[in-house]
This record gives C-alpha cells, structure tokens and sequence, in this order.
C-alpha cells in the first residue's frame, strides 16, 4: 500500500503457462482504463545469430526457441528455406512431417489441457492437487501425451528437440515396420482422446464472446496443420465474413510494433487485434473434420465458429482427437519415399513458410544470398500475434467482475486474470513462471 489512492499487488512463482510475464491493471474508481500483458523476458535474439548461418542451419537453431513446439519452429523454417530455393518436397515425405506434426499437437495440446488449464475449472491450484482427487484423469492425461511423444521420438530421433529433420526432409526415413508400434499407442490413445473431451465437455463455462479477428492457415481439402493459406475469419454485423492472402504478404498484412511495456513485439492484423491458435483454426476450418469428431464436438457444445476463449479446452481436446484419427491413417497408408530428403542447393532467394504450431500460425521469411547464406531472418510467433487479444480479454474480464457492484479484493482479481491468459496457451518463451499482477487503482 503505497497510498489511499494507489495499490500495487506482485504475485509471482506460477509455473502453468509457458514463460515469463506479467500483467497490470489500472483502475479509476470501477472502470479499468488499462490492462497490460507485460513480458520481461530478456529479447534471445535468435533472428539476429541466424543472419551469416548457412541455409541448412536454421532448422536445428530455431528448434531451440521452444522445448514444447519445437516441430513448429523446425519446419516452418524448412518449408521457409525450400521455398526461397524453389523445392516442392516428394508428397510422401510431406505426408511424414504432418505425421511428426501430429504428434506434437498430441504432446503439447494434452500437456495444457491436463496440467495447465483443467485446475482452474476444478478449483485446484496445480496438477499435483488435481492428482489427488483426479488421479485417473491425470493418468489419462499422461498416457496420452506419451502417445505423442512416441511419434515424436520415432521420426524425429527424440522426443524432445528432435534431430532426424532437415531442409528437404529427413536424415533417415522409417521403414513401415518401424511406425506399425505406433499404431497399438493410437489405438489407446483415441479411447483416451474421445473420454478427454467428454471430460472437458462437462466443465462450467462462463460467458465470455472475443470479438478479435481470427487468423489460422486453411486448405481446401484438410484440416490445416502443417501447410495452408493465411485465412481470416471477421465477424461484422452481418456474420462473420472470411478471407484470404498469399503467404508472401504476411509482414504486409501482420504487422509488429515495440511497446513500452513488454520485451515482446506486438503484432495487429491490418491495424486490428487478432487471435491465432485453436479457437481460429477450429472456427475456420472445423467443417473439414471428420465426420466422427465434428459430431463429438457438437455433443461436447461447440458449434461450427467458437469464440469463447474458457471452451478454448473443448477445442484443443477436439484437436487431440484429430491429430491420433489423422496420425493413425498416415501410418497406415505410409509408404516410404524413394529418398529420405530434397536435394536443396545454396543459392539466393527469398522464401515464406508458415504452419500451425499448438498456439497458432507460425511465420518464417530467410532472404539467402548467392552462397546460400541467411542474410535475413523475420520470425513471428502467434503468441506475440495474441498479446493484444489477451489484453483485451484481461480488460473486458475485469470489467465485468468491478461491475458486479460488489467490492473485489486484489485476490480475486489475480485468480481471474491468471485464468484468462491461461485460456489462450500462451508460450511466452522457454520458462517456467507466468504472473505478477499490478493492480493500480485511484
């Protein structure tokens, strides 16, 4: 307490979102005039130590920039720098990366839903104390998320930062023998998938409606995971309105700005806030599921455009679901290429790659020179995209509790922002803490 018109609350050491941040309040009376997403992390200038790299380098080193999404950074930079060298990679070999893809997805969408976002709907502060009342739910949980570590560590040499990818493809290829192990895993794991998001279904969802421009790669054929034109989905007063633009102006139209108050650029969708991650992806493409899952999510209260951030779980839950069905038919259907990887020569170009990482649309742009070296490097990950949603969120949220008319503690107002940004999966970077909340008030 520093002042009858000024309070001041830090609440630091939680450790269920991906890095380092903070929020802020100010608050006039019963009105918030401001809410802040600040994150302090120190800049890693990873676009900077890419520039004077050799073309095959950024792969490996962007890797490095997630330990839960690492696939996403590997292979936006390999679809970057095939196309700044014009190399369209054999469909089989493609057809494994969404298979590595998968497994990602599994991996990291059923880590936030069990141990990040579940406690919150059951009132428990972490997943050790959800394990006691909810053991088998957990154990549920961390059976499903091997599954995905398993297609992880099988086509990408380990589970964690894989090795086994490179510009063109692959090191080494599996044999059909190799993958058929993973299919017993899936088998489970769809039985899993299915009770998480009958699960998750059940929980009690507040009212909550983000009205931000939603931006996700679609394709005509699939759900998009690993390729797909940058989509927008925007609603007006007569619907929500969709459309669509080349990959090549991405930094056109998502453009980054600094702020004073976070380390971390922020990026608007031609001048407006806009979210990426699973609630885009789910409301721009959720007719392209399969039959199965999209009648499960109709079951499980989603309709075809979601925009509640709290049923956020529902759709990742949805998503997990997708990724084992779409895995499981990769393998079978696997045949493997005739060679494990593209043969892609130094040279110049300017090259764009983008694929749906668990959080969102995930951007890469390499300029090379005549040797093949990086002379450029551009990176936009979604949760920068998602700050000023999520500052939105933190307002329209807290506004809502100030309004009840009754008197709210700092208390309540941390436990409800926590649960806000947590909605959104942010991974703020490589960490293990998430809020200090500044409350302001005059």
């Amino acid at each position: 307490m520093t002042g009858e018109r000024y309070r001041e609350l830090s609440v630091g050491a939680l450790a269920r979102v991906e890095g380092q941040a903070a929020a802020s309040l100010a608050i006039e009376a019963d009105t918030v005039t401001a809410a802040r997403l600040r994150i302090y992390e120190p800049p890693r200038f990873f676009e900077a130590f890419l520039r004077g790299r050799s073309h095959t380098e950024p792969p490996d080193l962007t890797a490095r920039i997630c330990g839960i999404c690492p696939v996403a950074y590997q292979l936006s930079a390999c679809r970057a720098i095939e196309d700044a060298r014009g190399v369209v990679v054999d469909d089989r070999i493609a057809a494994l990366r969404r298979l590595l893809y998968c497994g990602e997805w599994i991996e990291s969408h059923t880590l936030h839903v069990y141990m990040l976002h579940a406690p919150d709907f059951l009132g428990h502060h972490d997943v050790l104390d959800l394990a006691r009342t909810h053991r088998a739910h957990v154990e549920r949980g961390l059976r499903l998320k091997r599954a995905g570590n398993l297609i992880v560590e099988v086509l990408g040499g380990r589970a964690v930062h894989p090795v086994n990818v490179r510009i063109g493809g692959f090191h080494r290829t599996p044999a059909r023998s190799e993958l058929r192990p993973l299919t017993q895993s899936l088998e489970r794991a769809r039985e899993d998938a299915v009770e998480t998001v009958r699960w998750v279904a059940g929980f009690d969802f507040p009212d909550a409606h983000c009205d931000a421009d939603l931006l996700a790669l679609a394709r005509p054929d699939t759900y998009a995971i690993e390729s797909g034109t940058p989509t927008v989905l925007r609603q007006g007063r007569s619907g929500e309105h969709r459309n669509t633009f080349p990959l090549e102006a991405f930094t056109e139209r998502v453009r980054e700005t600094q702020v004073r108050h976070s380390t971390a650029l922020h990026a608007t969708l031609d001048g407006r806030r806009h979210l990426t991650g699973a609630l885009a992806r789910y409301s721009i493409s959720s007719r392209l599921l399969p039959s199965t899952v999209r009648d499960l999510a109709r079951s499980a209260g989603l309709d075809d455009v979601c925009r509640n951030p709290y049923r956020s779980i529902v759709v990742r839950a949805i998503e997990v679901l997708y990724a084992v069905e779409e895995a499981r038919r990769l393998i079978d259907s696997y045949e493997p290429p005739p060679r494990p990887a593209e043969e892609v020569p130094p040279g110049s170009g300017t090259g764009h790659g983008a694929t749906e990482a668990p959080r969102g649309l995930l951007y890469h742009r390499y300029a090379l020179d005549r040797q093949g070296i990086v002379e450029d490097a551009v990176i936009v990950p979604p949760t920068a995209q998602n700050q000023g949603a999520i500052e939105e969120d933190l307002r329209q949220h807290a506004q809502r509790l100030l309004g009840r008319g009754k008197a709210v503690t700092d208390e309540e107002l941390t436990r409800l922002c926590e649960r806000v940004v947590r909605n959104h999966d942010p991974c703020i970077s490589c960490a293990t803490h998430f809020l200090d909340l500044d409350v302001e008030r005059s």
